[in-house]
């Protein structure tokens, strides 16, 4: 097998398909049935408005759907597209729980926002929004 030369194309895809990125929905399959969707994204990244510094974070979104479920990849490049991203821990929170409630509609939903320590601080965020019918 020969390998030729390549040049890279900026933006690279993965950069372009985030950067195309869109949060989408389907519908909930079964809407009689009060249930709790628990998604876990280990891999968040923004930065620091204030010192530049990479955040890692690991967000817990716990949900009740009510008629349109989150899809799962466009979950992933949502999140990915806050990677170079100066925001703080509190609005970017805040900010990912508001777009998320304004395409899927739950009956309820919390975004836990897990920091990694900086400097011996760790720091955890948790936003919700409705009344949690179910346990």
């Amino acid at each position: 097998m020969e390998i030729k030369d390549s040049k890279t194309i900026t933006p690279l895809y993965g950069e372009r398909i985030i950067s195309e990125a869109e949060l989408i929905c389907f519908e909930n399959p079964n809407k009689n049935r009060t249930y709790e969707i628990s998604i876990e994204l280990p891999e968040f990244t923004c930065l620091c408005p204030f010192s530049g510094y990479p955040d890692f974070a690991v967000l817990r979104v716990l949900y009740e759907p009510d008629q349109k479920i989150l899809e799962l990849k466009s979950i992933k490049l949502y999140i990915n597209s806050y990677r170079d991203c100066r925001i703080s821990h509190e609005e970017v929170a805040n900010k990912i729980l508001d777009d998320f409630l304004e395409v899927c509609k739950p009956k309820w939903m919390q975004l836990e926002a897990d920091f990694n320590p900086r400097g011996n601080v760790h720091m955890v965020v948790r936003v919700s929004n409705g009344e949690r019918t179910s346990s």
